[in-house]
């Protein structure tokens, strides 16, 4: 089979190469699942660099979440699955998902509803059940109004979706004046663009007039803490995501005499978490919104061999939509 092979930590394009390798075979506990697409997520551009929560023994094949097609089972429990479209994430050792054929546990796959496309499918973990958990919390910390840096990106999409279906108000800060425009036509009341003048006071008046009490940020750098500082006093900033590359900048002040916070979340520590109340509540509710309110644009799609060019495109611009990458549109040797 063909896959894509990440040979060092360095971000670099030219670190990616395609290589043919023997079709792994799934143990006890595994399915074997042709992958029919694979998007490249900021997390997988963190792996990359090195950056990212797991650092797996170079060489090794990237790809953190795919869709495809069960074609093989390491034991009986599997068989069921057998023939079944699925949606599933890469195991925390071992190689990941970009690559024709992939070794998957299977309590990492989901069966896809027929209306779902593999495409839609490739994107169903990270985001859509990211952005579920924080809007979950929301509703449990009774928060009224909130907060997003980021916003007109795939994930602040489905966040603004999903406040809108649960009408909370949703403060949204973008970078460029077109994603104002952007996030409008979706239905957004409160936009704000970095680049505006007195950004930072009016995002300050916002945030009061709408008792905004918890904002989440993917950015991190300095926005982390105007977002923090426009909170009223006891406001919780949750950052997701590092796209700055930068550290978080943060006024003391804000938490010793706001009594402000700041808290970090990652998915893969909340799956950790094993199967309670709210893993089931997600697992139930986030499927039937993938593909609709839940939807993932996709900007292009490339097979292995335009490793170079995907990754390139997909670190330029992330408000146009996913790249994927689409293994069988290359010839396997």
């Amino acid at each position: 089979m063909r896959a894509l092979v990440l040979t060092a930590y360095d971000g670099r394009p030219e670190s990616l190469r395609v290589e043919s390798r023997p079709v792994p075979r799934p143990t006890t506990g595994q399915v074997l699942v042709r992958v029919a697409a694979a998007p490249i997520n900021p997390a997988d551009l963190m792996f990359m660099r090195g950056q990212y929560g797991i650092r797996k023994p170079l060489p090794v094949v990237p790809g953190l979440e795919a869709s495809g097609t069960v074609v093989d089972s390491g034991g009986v429990a599997g068989r069921l699955l057998v023939g079944r479209r699925v949606a599933c994430v890469a195991p925390g050792e071992g190689d990941g998902l970009w690559a024709e054929y992939a070794a998957v546990p299977l309590g990492q796959c989901l069966p896809l509803r027929s209306q779902v496309s593999d495409e839609q499918g490739a994107s169903l973990f990270i985001n859509p059940f990211t952005a579920w958990v924080l809007m979950e919390r929301a509703k449990e910390g009774g928060h009224a109004a909130l907060a997003q840096t980021a916003a007109a990106g795939t994930m602040g999409r489905m966040l603004l979706a999903l406040a809108k279906r649960r009408g909370v108000a949703l403060v949204n800060v973008v970078r460029r004046p077109e994603q104002v425009a952007l996030l409008q036509d979706l239905g957004a009341e409160y936009v704000l663009s970095t680049h505006e003048p007195e950004f930072e006071e009016r995002l300050l008046r916002v945030c009061h007039e709408l008792k905004v009490s918890l904002a989440f940020d993917p950015v991190g750098g300095r926005l982390t803490g105007q977002l923090l500082h426009a909170l009223p006093e006891g406001g919780t900033v949750i950052v997701y995501g590092a796209l700055s590359e930068q550290e978080c900048r943060i006024a003391p002040a804000d938490l010793i005499f706001g009594r402000k916070r700041v808290e970090g979340f990652w998915l893969s520590e909340w799956h950790r978490q094993g199967f309670g109340a709210a893993q089931i509540k997600a697992l139930m509710g986030v499927p039937s919104l993938v593909g609709q309110t839940l939807e993932t644009p996709v900007r292009a799609r490339l097979p292995l061999e335009s490793a170079g060019e995907a990754v390139r495109i997909a670190s330029a611009d992330m408000t146009s939509g996913k790249v994927l990458f689409m293994p069988g549109q290359g010839q396997s040797p």
